[in-house]
């Protein structure tokens, strides 16, 4: 089993990375293969084009495709991201809007939001990254605290003993939820089949508009 971790921060090596780092090393421990890739050049924002509809792939060719290549081999997902006013970083979150629309290879698989902070914003964007697993049919892992890290450079991150051991028991999480999904697909138990998507924008098309006086 293969879980996939996206590094969002612009900065390679920097706090997310860290806290990444060890939840990849969590995994390791319990058997699972971990693949981190960082998010490294500057991503177009969606067009709303549609054309991935029809192919899978989004229209502009850059990492977004080539990382939706490795998300269709891959068991989970932990996307990590740093906290830029009160949300992940707006690059990153560009490159999942794309990669979510296009895609069509994350239903019931496990997916797991991290975030890193100097010291406040951390809900307010570990929620908007686990809206991308919400509305994907996603099981969301957890762990014991919502999962942040505090800290302006790895080395504080480090010194954060509390968010480094929620990294680890994600990690650990992450691994016992796979392997009970594993577990229920040699069962013979298997994810409901999937229904023909109804949209409803609230405007009733048969009820014409009263006039105006």
């Amino acid at each position: 089993m293969n879980v996939l971790l996206l590094n969002g921060s612009p900065h390679r090596d920097g706090c997310t990375d860290t806290a990444l780092r060890e939840v990849a090393a969590a995994l390791e421990q319990e058997g699972i293969i971990s693949t981190l890739l960082h998010i490294e050049r500057p991503v177009s924002t969606c067009t709303g084009c549609r054309l991935c509809q029809n192919t899978g792939r989004c229209v502009i060719s850059d990492q977004v495709n080539e990382v939706l290549a490795l998300a269709e081999q891959a068991d989970g997902f932990v996307f990590g991201s740093p906290v830029h006013y009160a949300a992940p970083a707006g690059n990153f979150t560009a490159f999942l809007d794309r990669m979510f629309y296009a895609g069509t290879c994350f239903a019931h698989k496990p997916g797991a939001a991290v975030v890193s902070c100097r010291r406040g914003g951390a809900s307010a964007a570990f929620d908007r990254l686990n809206k991308y697993f919400t509305i994907s049919q996603m099981p969301v892992v957890s762990s014991q605290y919502w999962n942040s890290v505090h800290g302006s450079t790895p080395e504080e991150v480090r010194r954060d003993l509390e968010g480094m051991q929620t990294m680890r028991l994600l990690g650990k999480n992450m691994a016992y939820l796979l392997r009970c999904l594993e577990a229920g697909r040699k069962a013979g138990i298997l994810p409901p089949p999937a229904e023909e998507p109804l949209r409803t924008n609230f405007i009733d098309p048969i009820t014409p508009a009263e006039p105006l006086e």
